[in-house]
């Protein structure tokens, strides 16, 4: 049992999906941070998959990776970010994964002989899983339910909700919903009816909305804000705006500017005798709104048109280009469409380039010509995972003179296999959590590189990937300078390659985005920032 009482927040969402909680879920954990409290934050996600990992990033944007090797929602990404803390595996939950314990214990027998329903089994499966943080002594303990109310997927995670709130007694846990306020320009007005409907169907399943959470391109009339207040029974204090801000990085302070976090700690009857300390993330957000310098880095991938598969990425530009003050443009470039006759033209005037992960072979070509106009023309390259693997192709092919050389993920057969399948992948069938995951442990080599950018020859970083640079062809590739500079110390897996006498040329096979936050920029994004702005 926890040795403190936690205190729990859940946060729903009405109306329409993709409104932001995990946002308002993230600022409002930097808040309560902010005012002395030790918080986490747990996603619940009501599909059935047992995680995201299975999913192709243009159906649910990036799969984020934890440090214990949980394939996760992209929220906890934002999670981290903004509270500059880890997450784990018992910060997602899925319908797949509640369903799947549900049943592997009706098949041991431990519901002797029950009759297994949604109702008690299923909901006290959530309830478990909610409470399970508490173990480790957090103060408070946000969870967003994905989805929208009325939706049949979230039904037991509402369920679940009511029986909490009950069980845990006053003051206790509270809940925040998330809605819309449309605006009519016909009328030019903002309209609350959908918010009333959200909140009542939300009360329909026994739940009382302690806070409610407006979204909004417009700042709330007076009498809107309390006709709110009206309809869905909650004080005028408890109604917050939303609006739309330039970036997601100003919600915090537009929403402390509203009480947001006084009006939660006494709804859960919690003191704090300090005022929010968020000097560090004003300085932050100034360097970031007032950038002394700009460079343009060509993001080449296969899913650029749905941005949110690089969130991290994207995220970790932003981080490290604040602290560089410096405006990191990002030219998203689709590696389906690279030739070497048009990437000239497609590239031109960039000041360096990432290769992005991936799965698959739909357009790797376009990316080793990317990684072969980088390394040719000076041009500064961070290649991530996947990444990694293009510059290793590209370098055996157009370096070493291995014309045919590819990865065994692409072509079983090929005769130079310089990036191979991992020796413990060989026998695995499922694919779901399957991957090398989480964060290893990577030795740096003196004189390298890369020691002097992390400035510690002991480095951890996250993993997702089955194939790995073929350790056969090492020798070769150093006597021709592409070195491999990092490696496992337990079994000797390259973890990072860079190019002599190349201003940045360097591929990394772990994942840094997912260690970067606000408070901490990553090193390695720092570094391809200061190597693009000398360029």
């Amino acid at each position: 049992m926890s040795k403190k009482n936690t205190k729990y927040i859940f946060v729903t969402g009405g109306v329409t999906s993709s409104l932001g909680k995990g946002i308002v879920s993230a600022s409002l954990g930097l808040l309560l941070k902010s005012r002395g409290y030790i918080v986490t934050i747990q996603k619940l996600d009501p599909y059935i998959n047992i995680d995201p990992g299975t999913l192709n990033p243009y159906e649910h944007g990036e799969c984020y990776v934890t440090e214990d090797g949980a394939e996760t929602d992209l929220d906890l990404g934002h999670y981290e970010r903004f509270l500059n803390s880890a997450t784990s595996q018992n910060n997602n939950v899925t319908t797949g994964k509640i369903y799947q314990t549900v049943i592997e214990k009706e098949r041991k027998g431990d519901f002797l002989g029950k009759t297994v329903q949604v109702i008690p089994h299923i909901t006290n499966e959530i309830k478990r899983r909610i409470k399970i943080l508490a173990k480790q002594n957090y103060d408070i303990i946000i969870t967003e339910i994905g989805g929208t109310v009325g939706d049949i997927e979230s039904l037991p995670y509402i369920e679940s909700v009511r029986q909490l709130k009950w069980e845990l007694g006053e003051n206790n846990s509270m809940v925040i919903h998330l809605t819309l306020l449309p605006y009519l320009s016909a009328s030019g007005e903002l309209k609350t009816k959908p918010s009333q409907h959200s909140v009542r169907q939300l009360m329909e399943s026994g739940i009382q909305a302690d806070v409610l959470v407006c979204r909004t391109e417009h700042k709330i009339p007076k009498e809107q804000r309390a006709k709110l207040a009206q309809f869905c029974n909650v004080p005028l204090a408890n109604v917050i705006e939303c609006r739309d801000m330039e970036t997601i990085y100003e919600v915090p302070l537009h929403l402390q500017k509203q009480d947001f976090d006084d009006v939660v700690l006494k709804e859960l009857d919690l003191k704090s005798d300090s005022e929010a300390d968020l000097k560090d993330w004003k300085n932050f957000l100034k360097r970031y709104q007032n950038p002394k310098k700009s460079v343009e880095i060509a993001l080449v991938g296969k899913y650029v048109s749905l941005q949110d598969s690089y969130k991290s990425i994207a995220e970790a530009f932003i981080h490290a280009g604040a602290d560089l003050e410096t405006e990191v443009k990002i030219r998203w470039v689709y590696s389906g469409d690279l030739t070497e006759d048009n990437i000239k033209e497609t590239l031109s005037g960039i000041d360096g380039m990432l290769i992005a992960p991936g799965f698959g072979d739909r357009g790797i070509e376009g990316k080793i010509s990317a990684a072969r106009y980088a390394r040719e023309n000076n041009i500064p390259l961070l290649g991530i995972c996947l990444g990694m693997q293009i510059m290793t192709i590209e370098f055996a092919r157009n370096v070493l003179g291995y014309k045919k050389a590819n990865s065994m993920e692409f072509d079983t057969s090929t005769g130079d296999p310089v990036i191979s399948l991992m020796e413990e992948q060989k026998n695995v069938v499922d694919k779901g959590g399957t991957m090398r995951l989480g964060a290893w442990k990577c030795t740096l080599k003196p004189n390298s590189k890369m020691l002097e950018i992390y400035g510690s020859k002991n480095i951890s970083e996250r993993h997702r990937h089955r194939y790995e640079f073929n350790s056969e062809y090492k020798e070769e590739f150093e006597k021709n300078g592409l070195l491999p500079t990092g490696l496992n110390p337990e079994t000797g897996l390259v973890e990072t390659l860079e190019l002599k006498n190349h201003p940045f040329y360097i591929g990394v096979q772990y994942h840094p985005e997912y260690k970067s936050t606000v408070a901490s920029p990553h090193p390695l994004f720092k570094a391809l920032i200061k190597a693009a702005t000398k360029k």
